[in-house]
């Protein structure tokens, strides 16, 4: 029941912030192309989101690594559709790029039009990089970053697996840092039944990023290798140091 009470107070907020941005992007379009505007109302919605149940818990760590004046490829581990909103914590404005399929789910969609994100076509390889460079350069010109699940879809045991090379070949192109982010605690805050975890808790790890003249000398798939070990060296100690505390 409270959950279901929680789902209904969300669709209001949503409704509310989806209105907001609507009007935020009229009125500020001519000065902010980069939609700065419509991305801080989102990430308001998402600390909203999380503020209201008193024991959920969310931790940021590894701030230090990120320079907000820089504009990065961000990759991250996908575990479940709460790793999108997750990603406001980083105080970085930055395009999401997604499926075609996400942009038709209600109230998710219409944020990701709003907002700009990348609309691609997993099913037309060639035709999908391409636009993902067109658009990723566009965003980048801006000022903003672009973020990206490099293993392609959600990981269906909680682990990182292979990576695809799109989020690499972008940075490589585009001539930016790729900035490494895991997070752990997603998966765990809807359960299978649809029902909120009360007592959730969310770790955000930002990792020094690989810098931009490194990226270019590196070949992808090294590149796509360490960036993996990497990350899944974190979310193993974020995993130890979670196992300890308890």
């Amino acid at each position: 029941m409270i959950s279901l009470l929680y789902y209904l107070l969300l669709v209001l907020l949503c409704t509310v912030f989806l209105l907001l941005s609507a009007v935020a992007l009229v009125v500020c379009a001519p000065l902010d192309r980069a939609r700065r505007t419509v991305h801080e109302l989102s990430r308001i919605l998402v600390r909203i989101f999380y503020a209201i149940p008193p024991f959920w818990r969310q931790r940021v760590e590894g701030m230090e690594h990120v320079d907000r004046r820089q504009p990065y490829v961000i990759v991250l581990n996908h575990n479940s559709g709460v790793d999108i909103p997750t990603l406001y914590y980083l105080p970085l404005n930055f395009r999401w790029v997604s499926k075609r399929e996400v942009f038709r789910v209600p109230f998710f969609g219409q944020f990701l039009i709003l907002h700009g994100d990348i609309c691609i076509d997993r099913g037309r390889g060639s035709e999908a990089m391409a636009q993902l460079l067109r658009e990723g350069r566009k965003w980048v010109d801006r000022g903003a970053s672009v973020a990206i699940f490099p293993e392609g879809t959600r990981s269906k045991d909680g682990e990182i697996h292979r990576f695809k090379a799109g989020a690499f070949l972008l940075a490589k192109e585009l001539g930016v840092p790729v900035l490494p982010v895991v997070m752990e605690g997603t998966r765990t805050l809807i359960g299978k039944n649809r029902l909120f975890n009360w007592r959730n808790r969310i770790r955000i790890r930002v990792l020094p990023p690989v810098p931009a003249a490194e990226v270019a000398a590196c070949e992808v798939h090294d590149l796509m290798d360490r960036t993996r070990e990497a990350m899944c060296r974190e979310l193993a100690a974020i995993r130890s140091e979670a196992a300890k505390s308890e």
